[in-house]
């Protein structure tokens, strides 16, 4: 999955693909040989949707329980739209801003010293 988020305070348009693949330890090898790998999180995820926000209920080795809302635009909605559900929604769930981090997992182990930054660089045989 490629993944593409600003690391800002809040509500934050994200941008990702999936790629389906049969073989995941060895694509992941080969993009690691290719591009390196800054680290890795080890999680267990519970999805809901409610309406057409996927809520996201993490749990990640090493960090504790995290809880993400995601809401699925249309392609000519603007972001905006998407803040101010995420921000209802939040209410409703009796979330308070105060709680939201900007921080993806990967750099909150770092932060804690849990991840190797050791990049491994390409070799040819």
């Amino acid at each position: 999955m490629f993944y593409r988020r600003a690391g800002q305070q809040g509500p934050k348009e994200s941008f990702y693909m999936r790629f389906p693949t049969g073989s995941p330890d060895t694509l992941r090898d080969a993009l690691t040989l290719a591009y390196g790998q800054v680290g890795r999180v080890s999680k267990h995820r519970t999805l809901f949707l409610i309406g057409r926000t996927r809520v996201h209920i993490d749990i990640v080795e090493g960090l504790g329980q995290f809880m993400e809302l995601e809401v699925v635009l249309a392609d000519c909605e603007s972001a905006d739209a998407g803040i101010l559900e995420a921000r209802a929604l939040m209410e409703q769930l009796g979330i308070d801003p105060r709680q939201l981090i900007e921080s993806a997992y990967v750099d909150l182990l770092a932060q804690q010293g849990n991840v190797d930054f050791t990049l491994i660089s390409n070799y040819s045989e």
